[in-house]
């Protein structure tokens, strides 16, 4: 299966916030990212987004019908969310260094969890026997797939960047979804 990967245009949020979850308005003109983002991609593809609204505005920009699913969404980052990073704890940022797929925030979800779901949801897609699919979601979304498809140990692909209104095609293996990469 070919799937499109693309993250959401800048939101509207100050530099230096943590968010994942929150979910924020976006910073620029949707219609014109979705101009360009419509010429890297095949004609009729079908779409699925996060249900969060920097996603969920491009998708609909991009497709009349887009399907959200809750399972593209970025991670939660719990009590973390919407806070300086450099106000959060050292000793909890320690924490999630040392434990990347384990450690949650508190009242958030882990990197673990995170792979989880992404894995179940595309893990669905290739069971309904979809073909190629483009997904408008996160970078933490993309950096699971673009590490699983690369069968990447987590620490590698938990460092992959991937740019607003990025597109990144992965073909996705039957398989892709039940691997376990280490740390």
């Amino acid at each position: 299966m070919q799937l499109f990967l693309i993250r959401h245009p800048l939101p509207r949020v100050a530099p230096g916030i943590c968010y994942g979850r929150s979910d924020l308005a976006l910073a620029g003109d949707v219609a014109a990212a979705a101009a360009r983002i419509r010429e890297q991609l095949p004609a009729g593809l079908a779409i699925y987004s996060s249900p969060l609204r920097r996603c969920r505005e491009l998708a609909a920009a991009l497709h009349p019908a887009p399907r959200h699913d809750d399972r593209l969404r970025e991670m939660d980052f719990g009590d973390w969310e919407m806070q300086p990073w450099a106000a959060i704890q050292r000793a909890a940022l320690d924490g999630w260094a040392a434990d990347p797929l384990g450690y949650a925030p508190p009242g958030g979800e882990s990197v673990g969890d995170l792979r989880r779901r992404v894995c179940e949801f595309v893990a669905g897609l290739g069971e309904s026997g979809i073909a190629q699919a483009a997904l408008v979601t996160h970078a933490g979304v993309i950096k699971v797939l673009a590490g699983l498809e690369g069968n990447l140990p987590a620490r590698r692909w938990m460092s992959l960047a991937f740019d607003y209104e990025c597109v990144v095609r992965i073909e996705v293996s039957p398989d892709m979804a039940h691997r376990t990469p280490g740390v």
